[in-house]
């Protein structure tokens, strides 16, 4: 070693860390807002494409839940791909892909077009949360990774919180084809300049050692290889109670998030009989609580962590609690006053943002070198109510007129929820790989 190199080596030493892994999540957090915007701004179109293309509350159910068709069952071969390609291809492909399927939106001419743009959507967004979840626990220490899981997370309701009235207004004015065309061209946009600017920790050169070594510290997960796929090790990890009873608790409160992203606007707009254009400003508030539920959940979830010392405890509870706010959507059915009906949603919608440390609880007990296939398997089981629920609400409500017994069936599940987390996930702890 010369002595150049030792001083280096000591004025490295004594340095202060870097801070890259913030910028990361930046980065991170500006792509799931794209991700939840382009499936969610359906969700905005759904009246004036339904007048247009003729389509019934039933149809648009299963246009709705066919995003989740493809997404769910791309969970696992995309978990797969993540461990094989890498973090950085694999989310500049999905990036790129998913936002393409989404402008391509803007020309369709019939249900068929629609539903088929919807499975290539599911595809190609498949990736997107094992890759939040791998660069979470690559990048970040325990102790900081339920904040840093609610930042990203806010990303979720973003679009909608905070631009509802400008995309309502965009709809109104331009149509609601050049919605589709704007944000998917701003997606594939992003999706380049993902793959210029991300880094995994150990390829990073805005990183230095003593940002590194706090993140090895504190559990922070570097490049673990990953085992060949077998069937068998699948299969292991589904049986494992952390695994199976986390992803049963995230179905239950995706049910909620699935009617905040699809049918909510609708049912304001044609139940409660709100104005389309002030429904913007309507659906926002709740999403706006929701997106404080996410960041006070990640508060709350470290707090409880430092103060107890048991990641237990600290991921369950605020999630518990969530799951117990999300079940007030009971009540809306009874409620005729749209002011009270806004803030009842909004107690709900922010639960919801508290379930959000789901992700991190997986992420705190998949096995090392397993990030990828454990998360395909909880978001696989968890978007199996992005299937179910939109076409229960739409059959539902043709049915019976009304969105009464769709609004019993979210707040119920939310219950079933809670006894998933209180009676079958057990302790969290990182789980041991199989040999």
């Amino acid at each position: 070693m010369t002595r150049a190199t030792a001083r280096a080596g000591q004025k490295e030493r004594g340095a202060r860390p870097t801070r890259a892994r913030f910028a990361v999540l930046a980065l991170v957090t500006a792509a799931t807002v794209l991700n939840y915007l382009d499936r969610s701004v359906m969700s905005v179109a759904a009246r004036p494409m339904s007048a247009e293309l003729g389509l019934s509350p039933g149809m648009l159910g299963v246009i709705f839940s066919a995003f989740s068709w493809t997404y769910a069952a791309a969970q696992i071969p995309g978990g797969l791909l993540l461990d094989r390609l890498g973090t950085r291809l694999t989310y500049a492909l999905s990036l790129i892909f998913w936002s393409a399927f989404t402008l391509l939106h803007g020309f369709a001419a019939n249900i068929g077009t629609l539903i088929g743009l919807r499975f290539g959507l599911g595809i190609a967004e498949a990736p997107c949360y094992p890759c939040n979840s791998r660069i979470l626990a690559t990048w970040f220490p325990q102790g900081e990774r339920a904040r840093a899981t609610g930042v990203y997370s806010v990303g979720q309701y973003f679009g909608l919180a905070f631009l509802s009235p400008l995309l309502f207004w965009i709809v109104a004015n331009w149509g609601w084809r050049s919605l589709f065309i704007l944000v998917g061209a701003i997606g594939i946009a992003f999706g380049l300049a993902w793959y210029g600017v991300y880094r995994d920790p150990v390829h990073s050169t805005r990183v230095n050692r003593v940002e590194l070594a706090h993140i090895a510290a504190g559990g922070g997960m570097g490049t673990t290889r990953t085992p060949p796929f077998s069937w068998a090790r699948m299969g292991s990890l589904m049986a494992r109670r952390q695994v199976l009873g986390a992803s049963l608790g995230q179905f239950c409160s995706n049910s909620a998030l699935v009617f905040l992203i699809t049918w909510f606007p609708t049912y304001l707009s044609t139940e409660r009989h709100l104005d389309f254009v002030k429904s913007g400003f309507f659906v926002a508030l709740p999403y706006v609580a929701a997106s404080l539920g996410v960041l006070s959940g990640g508060v709350v979830s470290d707090w409880l962590i430092r103060r107890t010392g048991s990641a237990t405890i600290g991921r369950k509870a605020p999630v518990v609690a969530g799951l117990l706010l999300v079940s007030t959507i009971l009540s809306l059915g009874a409620i005729r006053d749209n002011g009270l009906l806004i803030a009842v949603m909004s107690v709900a919608a922010f639960g919801q943002g508290l379930c959000n440390l789901g992700w991190t609880l997986i992420s705190d007990v998949a096995p090392e070198g397993e990030i990828g296939l454990t998360s395909g398997i909880f978001n696989l089981c968890t978007n199996i109510a992005g299937i179910v629920t939109p076409m229960v609400i739409g059959f539902v409500v043709q049915a019976s007129g009304s969105f009464r017994g769709a609004l019993v069936y979210i707040g119920s599940v939310a219950l079933l929820g809670v006894l998933s987390y209180l009676f079958v996930i057990g302790d969290v702890r990182r789980l041991a790989a199989d040999s």
